[in-house]
C-alpha cells in the first residue's frame, strides 16, 4: 500500500500582485514563475521530493520525508528571495489525488487565493516516522513511442506539440479519474505520474484507453521508493527496460 505525502504550494494573492498597482510586464511575471519553480525544484529536490509546476502559480510537490519544519525554511528562502509569498499544505493519502485533495481543502479553509490577509499559511501533518516504508511513494514515467520519428523529425514543432499535448491530456484525465493518480507533463515527450499501489493491468489499461482516444502510443517504466526521487530513478530505469526490451509496462519491484 502506498502513503503518498503531498504539499499544495500556492503563491499568496498572486493575481492581484500580477495588475497593482498597474498590469506588470507578461515577460517578467512569466520570469518570475520559471525562476521560483526552478527554485522550488532545487529547494525540495535537495531533501529528495518532486515538485511539478501545475499552473504555475499553483504547485504540487511530493515531500514524503520532509518535515513541517523543512517546509518552513523553503518558504522562508522564497520570502526572503521574491517580491511575493507562498503558503504551503501538507496531507497524506493512500492514493496521491487523496492527499491533495485534502491538502487543497486545508489551504482554501484558511482563506481565498486573492485574500491580502492570509501570508505564508503552513499548515497539515507530515507522515510519522514509524510509519513510513521503503513502498510509500509509486511513480510512473511515461514516454510516447518514437517521438523523434513520428513527430519531432516529421512535423513542425508546433503540431509536434499538440500530438503531445494531446496524449498528456488524455492520459492526465484518464489517470485521474480511473486510477486516483497525478499525472504531470515534464518536457519532451515526458509524464510522470505519481500513483497508489497499481499494478501492470492498471498501467497497460491508461496506454490503451491513450492510444484509442488520442492514436497516442506510450510505454511506461514504475518504481518505488520511501522517497519520491528514489521512486523516480527506479521508474527511469524501469523505462529503460521497456526501450529495451519493446515492452509496453515495466515495474521495477
Amino acid at each position: 500500500m502506498t502513503n503518498t505525502q503531498v504539499t499544495h504550494i500556492q503563491i499568496d494573492n498572486y493575481g492581484p500582485w500580477t495588475v497593482t498597482p498597474e498590469p506588470r510586464r507578461e515577460v517578467d511575471l512569466q520570469t518570475l514563475q520559471s525562476r521560483l519553480f526552478a527554485d522550488l525544484s532545487q529547494l525540495f529536490g535537495n531533501r529528495e521530493g518532486y515538485v511539478f509546476f501545475s499552473r504555475f502559480d499553483n504547485m504540487i510537490a511530493v515531500t514524503n520525508g520532509i518535515s513541517l519544519d523543512e517546509h518552513a525554511l523553503v518558504q522562508e528562502s522564497v520570502a526572503n528571495r521574491y517580491p511575493v509569498t507562498m503558503s504551503l499544505s501538507v496531507a497524506t493519502g493512500t492514493s496521491p489525488a487523496e492527499a491533495l485533495e485534502t491538502a487543497t481543502t486545508q489551504l482554501q479553509n484558511a482563506g481565498s487565493a486573492q485574500d491580502k490577509s492570509r501570508r505564508q499559511i503552513l499548515r497539515g501533518q507530515t507522515i510519522d516516522e514509524e510509519f513510513r516504508t521503503d513502498e510509500d511513494v509509486q511513480i510512473a514515467h511515461f514516454d510516447v513511442n518514437d517521438a523523434t520519428e513520428k513527430y519531432t523529425d516529421r512535423l513542425n514543432e508546433f503540431d509536434t506539440f499538440i500530438h503531445i499535448e494531446q496524449g498528456y491530456a488524455e492520459l492526465m484525465r484518464y489517470m485521474r479519474e480511473a486510477h486516483e493518480s497525478l499525472s504531470f507533463f515534464v518536457g519532451g515527450d515526458n509524464v510522470i505520474a505519481v500513483c497508489p499501489d497499481l499494478g501492470t493491468a492498471e498501467y497497460q489499461d491508461a496506454i490503451d484507453h491513450v492510444n484509442e482516444a488520442v492514436e497516442v502510443e506510450l510505454k511506461v517504466g514504475v518504481g518505488r521508493g520511501q522517497v519520491a526521487q528514489e521512486a523516480g530513478m527506479a521508474a527511469k530505469h524501469a523505462l529503460e527496460e521497456c526501450r529495451a526490451t519493446g515492452e509496453d509496462v515495466h515495474l521495477d519491484f
